[in-house]
């Protein structure tokens, strides 16, 4: 049954609260309500920091994680160990690690995982800017820290790949230094996300970390 609403207004605000994942109608209505029966200058406060996030926000030129500019405080920390990067799909990942307090290093942002059956090839994500930063002499370390799922390994097996192709010409350099490459630990059960995973296990898992095929 389709619901009848008293207000054109707040039908409307009532159908854009109801697009966020997660959010049913009745959710959305709830809200709303809410937010009708607070102060006006408070929701006022919600509406603008909404907007000023959409149009400020931007994402780092180095790692790709959002940030308020050009370079995000990780990858402008110093006391961060930059020899080492973080593989990851999504921001929400780099929130969940960062929670643990045990990892050092800084991040890549992959922006999502290959995924033929959703159209999402290679090119679509952040790999070419990985393979860049790969090759840079002083990186000693590559976690890969994405999902446990086909499309995370899928995409693991390739971005391995796609380094050890890029890195052949500087193999046979005396003066090259070895670059590992690793993958955490099956402490993550298989399909789950980073995101919802405990400290403690993830922290493990990324403590504990393999390394992936042979140093390149």
């Amino acid at each position: 049954m389709n619901e009848i609403y008293p207000s054109a207004l707040f039908e409307k605000v009532v159908n854009e609260f109801a697009k966020l994942p997660g959010i049913g109608v009745k959710t959305a209505m709830r809200l709303v309500l809410y937010l009708l029966r607070r102060p006006s200058e408070e929701v006022q406060c919600f509406g603008e920091a909404i907007i000023e996030m959409r149009s400020k926000i931007i994402r780092c030129h180095i790692c790709h994680n959002i940030s308020d500019s050009v370079t995000c405080p990780i990858c402008c920390d110093a006391h961060r160990d930059h020899t080492t990067i973080c593989v990851v799909e999504d921001i929400q990942d780099v929130m969940a690690i960062e929670r643990t307090g045990t990892y050092k290093g800084v991040y890549h942002v992959l922006g999502g995982v290959i995924s033929p059956v959703d159209g999402i090839g290679p090119s679509d994500i952040e790999i070419e800017s990985l393979v860049s930063r790969a090759l840079k002499g002083d990186l000693k370390e590559i976690i890969l820290a994405l999902n446990p799922t086909m499309e995370g390994d899928t995409t693991n097996f390739y971005i391995y790949r796609k380094i050890c192709s890029a890195t052949e010409n500087k193999q046979n350099s005396s003066n090259t230094k070895k670059l590992r490459i690793s993958v955490i630990a099956r402490g993550v059960a298989q399909n789950d996300e980073l995101q919802y995973t405990d400290e403690v296990t993830l922290g493990r898992s990324i403590a504990d970390r393999k390394t992936f095929g042979s140093e390149i």
